[in-house]
């Protein structure tokens, strides 16, 4: 009883990080904290991919001697998305905090309404 308290603890975790990273995303003028969100959103996803393919009593997906049966061994395939999605979302993040920095040397701001205004500026 009190591992399924934990397994629904950890989707409710998940949902909550997801929850936070988005309203950051959407709500918050500063790029670095957008950035933030998303990393949360990302880490979010994770626990819940990572949570929610664990079956406790099973073993992990490495091979056991004598153990022939597949019922027996965890599903590797959230692991596997798991480890992917952390290698996208640390790409990505680079590029995001590289453009940031630029956007910060050219405009002297990290707010997104000055540098679409300070943009708007130049066009004309």
């Amino acid at each position: 009883m009190l591992s399924q308290a934990y397994g629904h603890l950890d989707g409710l975790t998940a949902v909550m990080l997801f929850g936070i990273g988005f309203a950051l995303l959407l709500l918050d003028k500063n790029l670095m904290k957008k950035i933030i969100g998303f990393s949360m959103m990302d880490s979010g996803i994770y626990l819940f991919l990572a949570s929610y393919g664990y079956i406790e009593s099973r073993l992990a997906p490495i091979y056991q001697e004598g153990v022939t049966e597949a019922s027996a061994y965890i599903n590797p395939l959230p692991a596997g998305l798991v480890l992917t999605g952390i290698v996208v979302g640390v790409s990505v993040t680079a590029v995001m905090l590289g453009l940031t920095v630029r956007l910060y040397e050219r405009y002297h701001s990290l707010d997104i309404d000055e540098i679409a205004e300070k943009i708007r500026r130049e066009g004309k």
